[in-house]
């Protein structure tokens, strides 16, 4: 994630570089207002950023809430600070807007942001699909699936995916697309504290589904 991150404020500091330095160069006053003013734009993108971040590790909420599918899922799309079309990896919500769940949004934030960024890296390199869909399971719960169409888990690692300290990419080359195996068993964790279920399919070659079944909200 930091290396993702770090890849995309450089993204947005390269031209507000750019522009200033030729503002200084030239001393053309449209030139200078026209710095400034890809200065601000890109600054307040890298704010909301940091903001969303902050707000997701930042849990103040103790209680459970009613929260929107779509919400949650935007604000943990959000957090990654990426468009994922840059990566060849188109997006779908097929969801209810209206659909919603009683949990710690927070805590179901971190989980979603988990499962949303381990789907990016399993599609890295290649043309992805990431689908979100969701509905209701009729007993009280709602089953929200994180879809990817990466290079999908062995059945011989597929059983120890919840495993603290057990990554399937602890030795990728890339550093964001390496993991240390802590994410989806603190997922796990903060998932059946809310007397849910995260579940995993997985074929290998063809992409891997992430099932998380919650508290519907009434």
């Amino acid at each position: 994630m930091s290396a993702m991150l770090a890849h995309e404020f450089n993204n947005l500091f390269t031209p507000i570089m750019a522009y200033a330095r030729q503002a200084l160069d030239t001393g053309d006053e449209g030139l200078t207002k026209k710095a400034l003013e890809k200065t601000l734009s890109n600054v307040e993108i890298m704010r909301q950023m940091c903001d969303r971040i902050v707000g997701m590790v930042k849990n103040g909420e103790t209680g459970h809430s009613r929260y929107r599918i779509v919400k949650l899922i935007e604000d943990a799309m959000g957090c990654l600070g990426r468009d994922l079309a840059k990566d060849n990896i188109a997006v779908k919500i097929q969801i209810d807007p209206e659909l919603a769940v009683r949990v710690n949004g927070h805590q179901i934030q971190q989980v979603l942001f988990n499962l949303i960024l381990n789907a990016r890296q399993a599609m890295l390199g290649r043309h992805g699909r990431l689908t979100l869909d969701a509905e209701p399971t009729g007993d009280g719960k709602v089953a929200v699936h994180v879809r990817d169409s990466g290079c999908g888990i062995r059945d011989e690692d597929l059983v120890r995916v919840f495993e603290p300290f057990f990554s399937t990419k602890q030795y990728e080359d890339k550093p964001d697309k390496r993991g240390l195996g802590l994410g989806l068993a603190i997922c796990r964790e903060l998932v059946e504290e809310h007397d849910g279920e995260l579940s995993v399919e997985s074929e290998l070659g063809k992409g891997t589904t992430f099932t998380l079944t919650l508290p519907a909200a009434d």
